[in-house]
């Protein structure tokens, strides 16, 4: 990592990260600015998150603008004053998009289109896409960038169609997340591995449906790293898709609730053998396209869970639901 930020310090280029106060973006900015980047954060605050950025403020090389990525006179200024745009901004997860579905098409699908609109050609894009959109398989078989794309969720269908419009351009790189686990600035309980051990500080017990439906995670901190690794070898990697998960973090939800019970023993998980979750994916992903690319995430779930427990003993509360 120390070689790869030797090497993006040389070039002081621009990035705009829209949703950059949310809880990848929070992460990502601190990245990207540690590399030597100047860094643009967009956000609407729509989650009362102003004071998470508070500490990058007195960096010279780090600006925030308040606004929508709907927005096409904000919009159209900013790109044209970046070099590259990494586009977090979403509804996210399929609970938020269900309570709003008009939200999540414009915010998911109609940004992502003025956003192809207004980029020039040579900006290069980074998209996250949500590897959810493989929906529900035998949660045998590896799925990778060739597989076909089921999503069951609103929240899915939108994803996978801004990934469409986002590789129609040359200069584009998508990355399908597994499901994202750590501690973050704007933090977020709805995420499968951090609503886990949230239960298991806070509550001590767990209801669990559907123990053998599989999920990948990997953890916020190998996603910022993702992507500067794909600023510094986009001429490699762009016009292509990639999963971003942990491999060893192929299980089921079963398998990560005895994992946590490693570190609390006192955590009682109740398998409810009638009732069900409404998300209902069940996949194992394969990240070996990644690999070959010269990626591999690193920070393992046993890593994660030590670091949210030490966050959770810092009164993280349910208000950092994704609601």
């Amino acid at each position: 990592m120390a070689d790869q930020r030797s090497s993006l310090n040389q070039d002081g280029r621009k990035v705009l990260v829209t949703g950059g106060l949310g809880y990848l973006g929070s992460i990502l900015c601190e990245h990207l600015l540690d590399a030597g980047f100047h860094v643009t954060a967009l956000d609407n605050l729509m989650y009362g998150q102003e004071h998470r950025l508070f500490h990058l403020c007195a960096d010279e090389h780090f600006d925030f603008i308040k606004g929508d990525v709907r927005d096409e006179r904000l919009m159209k200024k900013a790109i044209a004053q970046a070099d590259v745009i990494i586009h977090l901004a979403a509804i996210v997860g399929a609970g938020a998009c269900d309570r709003d579905p008009p939200l999540a098409r414009s915010v998911n699908v109609d940004s992502v289109r003025l956003l192809d609109r207004l980029r020039r050609p040579g900006q290069l894009v980074l998209f996250p896409n949500t590897n959810s959109g493989y929906g529900t398989t035998t949660g045998e078989a590896l799925c990778t960038e060739q597989s076909p794309l089921r999503p069951i969720s609103l929240y899915g269908r939108t994803k996978v169609e801004a990934e469409t419009i986002v590789l129609q351009k040359p200069d584009s790189i998508v990355l399908r997340l597994a499901t994202v686990f750590g501690m973050s600035p704007r933090m977020r309980l709805d995420l499968l591995v951090n609503h886990f051990v949230y239960a298991a500080y806070k509550d001590r017990y767990l209801v669990l449906f559907e123990e053998n439906f599989k999920r990948n995670f990997v953890h916020v901190r190998d996603v910022a790293d993702c992507m500067l690794h794909c600023i510094a070898h986009a001429e490699r990697m762009k016009g292509e898709v990639y999963n971003v998960g942990l491999d060893s973090a192929n299980l089921s939800k079963g398998e990560l609730a005895r994992k946590i019970q490693q570190y609390l023993p006192d955590f009682y998980v109740h398998y409810a053998a009638i009732g069900q979750d409404p998300d209902k994916r069940n996949y194992i992903v394969s990240s070996a396209k990644l690999r070959e690319m010269g990626f591999a995430a690193r920070r393992t779930l046993d890593e994660g869970i030590r670091e949210l427990l030490k966050g959770y003993a810092m009164r993280c509360r349910a208000e950092f639901a994704n609601v």
